[in-house]
């Protein structure tokens, strides 16, 4: 039997009821109305206003990346959509029910719709892989064959198979965030959140990782929310970037605006170096902010979708006769459109920058004078 269709098809009796009504595929999975959370002096620890008028929705069967510093309220939104913890204020809506409204025996049920997936994976050491597996389903009620059954599908899912019998003191970092993102998947839930699952892997396998999130949600539908600190992360699975500073949304959009038009100090730190911002030492140490003789300007050039493949070199120079220098590029796919920048020198004077600036402008490019250098 083909895993996918199984996966998607044929399911075994289910000991627990369909907790939510069918619902429109336009409507929002996870939905924050006007929500705020605080959580009380303790002890010696002062209270702590963690989200403030959170109001935003996450589409169904989205990727959506939600990306803020140390501190930025990102582990409480998770708890919040999860129902590990309650709003101060507002409503928590997940796939057509309020979660925060939710308790008890109801609550467990909801919570069974919802996957998480771990920064340090939360194996347990004395079961094997597939026994990790099998712990949610075992506590749902399934009967052990249809475990084992659910088991293998997901092994072959998630591509390790052939580790089934081993423990987690034998599998790699890789082979073990796999394990978890087969857990995450035992329930069958709709909305999959992961926490900094990619931190504590290397570049290579984090590649790997996103690669399979993004595999389950194109042929299951699954909605994930990705947590996280990292832009390569967003950069490279997000469709749509939600910036948190200070328990408050201070920026949202498609991944590729954020990448090319970041508004706000915040969003523009974390994207300093994502789309070639970052220039040479060689370059940024000769920078100076007014002309000089025989010198040339430098000017930042934003590119995105069928622009971004284009000669910006070749067409000033045909077009406008200007003899430009290429001093740094970088081009990146970006939520499925290719977005970067390019960092030239055009010669000539003032005459030629503004001269090359308008047609540029005039281009729908965004450009930006970042100095001169000789």
């Amino acid at each position: 039997m083909n895993v996918h269709q199984s996966l998607t098809t044929a399911r075994p009796a289910e000991p627990f009821p369909s907790l939510v009504p069918a619902s429109a595929a336009s409507e929002a999975m996870v939905r924050f109305e006007t929500v705020s959370k605080a959580y009380p002096a303790y002890r010696d620890k002062p209270s702590v206003q963690a989200l403030q008028e959170i109001d935003f929705a996450i589409p169904r069967g989205s990727i959506t990346g939600v990306i803020g510093r140390s501190g930025a309220g990102k582990s409480s939104l998770v708890r919040l959509i999860n129902g590990l913890e309650k709003p101060s204020t507002g409503r928590v809506i997940v796939d057509g029910r309020e979660i925060s409204a939710l308790a008890g025996k109801e609550l467990r049920l909801a919570q069974r719709s919802i996957g998480m997936i771990f920064q340090h994976f939360n194996l347990l050491s004395s079961r094997t892989a597939a026994d990790n597996i099998a712990l949610p389903l075992e506590i749902a009620g399934w009967s052990r064959a249809d475990i084992a059954v659910r088991v293998e599908e997901l092994l072959e899912l998630v591509g390790i198979s052939d580790k089934f019998d081993r423990y987690p003191s034998e599998l790699s970092g890789g082979q073990k965030q796999r394990i978890g993102i087969a857990r995450a998947l035992a329930t069958r839930p709709n909305v999959l959140l992961s926490d900094e699952a990619t931190s504590a892997l290397d570049p290579q396998t984090t590649r790997a990782i996103l690669d399979l999130l993004a595999n389950i949600n194109r042929e299951l539908g699954v909605t994930i929310v990705l947590i996280t600190h990292e832009m390569s992360v967003v950069r490279q699975l997000a469709k749509e970037v939600v910036v948190i500073d200070g328990g408050r949304i201070v920026e949202r959009d498609h991944v590729a605006d954020i990448f090319t038009h970041p508004r706000h100090p915040v969003t523009q730190a974390f994207l300093s170096e994502a789309v070639g911002d970052s220039l040479p030492v060689s370059l940024t140490s000769r920078l100076l902010p007014q002309p000089i003789a025989s010198g040339q300007a430098v000017i930042r050039v934003q590119v995105r979708g069928t622009d971004a493949g284009d000669t910006i070199v070749a067409r000033l120079a045909r077009e406008l006769a200007i003899d430009v220098a290429l001093l740094s590029a970088r081009i990146d796919e970006i939520g499925g459109q290719h977005v970067g920048s390019l960092t030239i020198g055009i010669p000539g004077g003032d005459a030629a920058t503004k001269q090359a600036v308008g047609y540029l402008s005039q281009n729908k490019f965004l450009v930006e004078r970042l100095g001169y250098v000789a």
